[in-house]
């Protein structure tokens, strides 16, 4: 019987797959451009007027995407206080 780290049938690894779930929201050029652009035409959501009252007072977020969409609408802060 073989003990230890060497144990088993010798195999080789499958090199893993990126998952649809981690390709998710990479941004293409042409993407880039086009989020500009509807960001430029239809402005904040409800809810992102909200996160902004919020990030002026506080910092939250826990999740992933949450903290991406925070950092988003605080780069836009940050820019809006340099145009002025």
């Amino acid at each position: 019987m073989r003990q230890g780290l060497n144990k088993g049938y010798p195999t080789t690894a499958i090199p893993k797959t990126t998952r649809p779930s981690h390709r998710k929201g990479i941004q293409s050029t042409k993407n880039k451009f086009v989020r500009s652009v509807v960001r430029e035409v239809s402005g904040f959501a409800p809810y992102e007027r909200r996160v902004l009252e919020l990030l002026r007072n506080a910092k939250l977020g826990t999740l992933l995407r949450a903290k991406r969409k925070l950092e988003e609408l605080g780069n836009i802060i940050q820019e809006s206080r340099r145009a002025h």
